[in-house]
């Protein structure tokens, strides 16, 4: 399969995610974002592990709990946490540090080239978040900042460790280990900080179908398939897109207005992943002494 290919797959996950919003505030019950991401991690997870028909081995459980925690309990609770304590903008802004944090932990954990041209990207992605998001109100809250930095934190290790502790099994059975971790750790905490669901109706039911089958079952295959063939610094700023696509979203479906400075933001975001991923490649070919990257990193 193509590089290209390899990069758009990779590419559609974030895009996915950007879908959250919408179908979060127009779809589902208001008031559990926690339950949320349980009904959206587990049940995808579990469907996963059913249809490849693979459980991790006891020595893996370890590191798996810590990738399910890392990738989705910690940085989805992380997420929840700021989004209720800062604007969403401010909240979308700080997680964008996210794929600068990995391009350091890539050269630190992996040996991964650090390319200034891939840095630049990153550094100039924050601002065009910052550009579509940020408003003249945005107002700080200690909590609510250090919750989205440890989110994002917490991810960028993730994807990192996604990578070097890949086990020898197929992307699909290792995306579902994860979410179904993530799942099993997200699963008390929803129990005991939100109360029991209302009876749901059918317009709920098809949003949790759209977040568990495309939001994380499917965009997480695409995601962690990108990582294991690509590696983290590859497709980091894809995350990018992320906002940019609820952005777009809010514009097409709920007939939210564009401002200039939001349309510089897209200009902005779009020619930072482009940078981003052709940086990659000319740090890759830059070092033709590294290990192929379709090869998992054991350790």
């Amino acid at each position: 399969m193509s590089r290209r290919l390899d990069l758009m797959l990779a590419a559609s996950a974030p895009v996915i995610w950007g879908s959250t919003y919408i179908v979060t505030t127009q779809m589902l019950p208001d008031g559990y974002p926690l339950t949320d991401s349980v009904l959206r991690a587990l049940p995808a997870g579990l469907l996963l592990m059913m249809v490849t028909r693979r459980i991790p081995p006891r020595k893996w459980l370890i590191r798996i709990g810590i990738l399910g925690g890392l990738n989705f309990t910690i940085f989805w609770a992380c997420l929840f946490v700021a989004a209720y304590r800062l604007p969403g903008g401010v909240a979308a802004t700080l997680g964008a540090v996210q794929p600068l944090l990995v391009l350091f932990l890539s050269r630190m954990v992996l040996g991964a080239p650090l390319c200034l041209l891939g840095v630049a990207a990153a550094v100039f992605g924050i601002g065009g978040v910052a550009l579509l998001l940020l408003g003249p109100q945005a107002q700080l809250d200690v909590i609510g900042i250090s919750a989205a930095l440890v989110g994002a934190v917490s991810m960028a290790i993730g994807v990192v460790l996604t990578r070097r502790w890949h086990p020898p099994v197929s992307a699909l059975a290792f995306t579902a280990w994860q979410l179904t971790a993530g799942g099993v750790l997200l699963l008390p905490l929803a129990l005991i900080f939100e109360p029991p669901l209302p009876s749901l109706t059918l317009m709920n039911g098809l949003g949790f179908a759209w977040l568990g089958l495309f939001g994380a079952a499917i965009s997480y295959f695409f995601w962690f398939r990108g990582i294991e063939r690509l590696g983290p610094a590859a497709v980091t700023n894809f995350g990018f897109l992320s906002p940019l696509t609820a952005v777009l979203l809010g514009w097409l479906l709920l007939g939210e207005r564009l401002s200039d400075t939001q349309l510089s933001g897209v200009v902005v975001v779009l020619a930072c992943v482009w940078l981003g991923a052709r940086s990659h490649r000319i740090g890759n070919s830059a070092r033709p002494g590294l290990p192929a990257l379709s090869e998992p990193v054991k350790g």
